[in-house]
Order: C-alpha cells, then structure tokens, then sequence
C-alpha cells in the first residue's frame, strides 16, 4: 500500500452536463471532491424554463467549475420538442 501525497501527474479533467437540476449538479460536485478539474456544460434549446440555466449557472460557481460554457442549440432542426412548446 501506498501513503503519502499522490504523485504529480498532468491534471485530471472532466466535462460535465449540468442541466442545473439535481443529478447533474450531484454529478459535478462528486467530480470536483475527486480532484477533477471540471468543465460544465449547459445547453440553451429554448427551453420555457430559463431557471434551470441560471440554477446551472450559480451552481457551477458555487461548485467551483473552472468554466462553465452555455451553448445555444435549435430542436427545431431535429423536430422540436415538448419542452419547448
């Protein structure tokens, strides 16, 4: 068994999809306490809801995410969907 301080290494990274709800906010706190530096990920589709993207953002920042990238997506050039309408 090894003890001791772990040893120097290139930084761990992780990308993470944070919707701004519970699971994705879990997902990415648990990625931060591993050691991970961590890149959030939202996207913004039109949803009716802006919340979620604001939640995703105070999150991110509380969390500590190194960045946090909102990118803007249409549905409608895949069909749409219902949490649009």
């Amino acid at each position: 068994m090894t003890t001791g301080a772990p040893k120097a290494g290139p930084p761990r990274r992780a990308v993470v999809l944070l919707s701004g709800g519970l699971d994705s906010t879990t997902a990415l706190a648990i990625a931060k306490s591993q050691g991970f530096d961590c890149y959030a990920l939202s996207f913004q589709y039109g949803q009716r809801h802006a919340v979620e993207l604001a939640s995703a953002q105070a999150s991110a920042a509380d969390i500590g995410a190194a960045q946090h990238l909102v990118v803007n997506i249409d549905l409608g050039q895949f069909g749409g969907s219902a949490l649009t309408a």
